[in-house]
């Protein structure tokens, strides 16, 4: 299924034709010669508000957007590729009205340019996510020290010594970056401060913590270790692993501004474990997501059904 035009790239080509075409019989042709279906055209009432026509038409588009998608990218590529606004010079105050047509249509460029990226990035993701998983699926060797990992974790999740278990818990984990050729180090104390371990993907340098409780982490919680990862270089972030995840509230909060911290639960680390989703692409996926959407607690299940 191709993915949908955005809400936002509708918005900004409804203005970008009320700005290009000054006269209801120009905006008319023009759509004719993108749209299939000249009755959504005769519909409209041409003898309105030429603001309210565009809106009409390419609302109507947008409805039945899977059967009219063809019309709709037709529309947006002409008008992205329009330059030259020489037919509004002509008119009273042209310059003023060629400049905010110029700016329109610059503006939706943009975003369709930048939604073009992220579609191209997701493809190579995924493209990347699929060769490593056959790769892993192909060696017998990860695929049997997976399983040991795997089962090391499962016995950690009937224990009851919830101490111990942190301790086993990050061994786990240690073994797991290993796996993956990420570099690991074991936890160390740096001025006082714990941090659980560490591992570097990509070239980028990531602290790591794992907390292992009864209930969801809290924003306190993201708080101090959002405060260890800052006070290191700037090509750090941080890995926060709760095996039960966090409140709405601490994700919420360290979801705006600019967070150096992406999120994982016990949800996330099975995937991984059960061989659903090797672990860096898991990571690439959310820090990919927190880049675009600010959000640092990209669910595995919703990774899983893009593919």
């Amino acid at each position: 299924m191709q993915e949908k035009i955005s809400a936002l790239a509708i918005e900004l080509l409804k203005e970008a034709l009320c700005n290009i075409y000054w006269y209801k019989n120009n905006l008319r042709s023009f759509l004719s010669n993108c749209i299939s279906n000249y009755e959504i055209l005769n519909r409209a009432d041409w003898s309105g508000y030429k603001r309210q026509i565009v809106s009409d038409i390419i609302d109507e588009l947008c409805k039945e957007q899977e059967k009219y998608l063809g019309d709709i990218r037709r529309i947006i590529s002409e008008v992205i590729k329009m330059e030259s606004f020489h037919h509004l010079e002509q008119l009273e105050d042209g310059k003023k009205k060629a400049e905010r047509a110029r700016q329109a249509v610059f503006e939706l460029r943009k975003v369709v340019e930048d939604q073009k990226k992220r579609i191209k990035d997701e493809e190579e993701i995924k493209k990347k996510r699929l060769e490593n998983l056959e790769k892993i699926r192909a060696s017998q060797a990860v695929l049997k020290k997976l399983d040991e990992i795997k089962e090391r974790y499962f016995k950690l999740v009937t224990s009851k010594d919830h101490q111990k278990r942190g301790f086993e818990l990050e061994k786990v984990l240690y073994d797991l970056f290993e796996l993956f050729d990420l570099d690991p180090k074991a936890a160390f104390r740096n001025i006082g401060e714990q941090i659980d371990g560490a591992f570097t993907l990509e070239g980028t340098d990531y602290l790591f913590e794992a907390k292992w409780q009864n209930y969801l982490c809290d924003a306190s919680d993201l708080d101090i270790f959002t405060s260890k990862v800052k006070r290191k270089l700037d090509n750090t972030l941080g890995l926060f692993l709760s095996i039960n995840g966090f409140s709405e509230d601490a994700v919420r909060i360290h979801s705006t501004g600019r967070s150096t911290i992406l999120l994982m639960d016990g949800t996330d680390l099975m995937a991984v474990l059960e061989n659903q989703i090797d672990f860096v692409s898991l990571i690439t996926r959310k820090r990919r997501h927190a880049a675009q959407t600010g959000n640092i607690y990209l669910k595995v299940s919703q990774i899983l059904s893009e593919y």
